[in-house]
């Protein structure tokens, strides 16, 4: 039986999840962490993509992407294919990475944002890896919280608009709708 086709469009917005072979770890350490956000930059630059949030577990990956063009399959293929390369040279293996292909729910932009940018920012406090979203350093939570500063192509302004117009304001909120999200 084929496979169901993926809607693409531009403007789509998109929750895209990939696991590891197995549910195997897909980092063994913060050099494999770094290399994929380089890929994950490299590739929204090359397909003038938005990621508005993002959280790297250890076998799993959590991103919130928004495509100008219908070229999320593409780009999907590019960041895991090379990633895989990256891994498998890395630490001397071979095969594969990623447990088949990866998964995109499509998004509506207004009634699920929020909500989606919560759950991604508190995958590791729900997983029990630490006990705030603060403390993971693996996630865009800390940059559109106004912990620390953004990465080049993470895009915050679109979260931050869901809770004021001020940026210091919408921190602060953004921070306490992540904290009520815990329980």
């Amino acid at each position: 039986m084929a496979r169901p086709l993926r809607i693409e469009f531009a403007g789509a917005l998109y929750h895209v999840t990939a696991r590891g072979n197995a549910q195997a770890d897909i980092y063994d350490d913060d050099t494999d962490r770094q290399q994929f956000l380089s890929l994950l930059q490299n590739t929204v630059d090359r397909l003038d993509w938005y990621y508005h949030a993002y959280c790297l577990m250890d076998n799993h990956y959590h991103l919130l992407i928004e495509t100008n063009s219908p070229t999320l399959s593409k780009g999907m293929k590019f960041l895991n294919g090379t990633y895989t390369q990256y891994y498998n040279r890395q630490h001397k293996r071979v095969g594969h990475v990623f447990q088949g292909r990866f998964k995109a729910i499509l998004v509506q932009k207004d009634s699920y944002l929020l909500e989606l940018a919560r759950y991604i920012a508190l995958n590791p406090v729900r997983a029990h890896m630490v006990r705030s979203a603060k403390d993971w350093p693996w996630s865009s939570y800390r940059a559109t919280a106004g912990y620390e500063e953004n990465a080049a192509c993470l895009t915050t302004d679109w979260v931050l608009a869901g809770f004021a117009k001020t940026k210091k304001i919408a921190q602060q909120r953004y921070r306490e709708f992540v904290q009520q999200g815990k329980g």
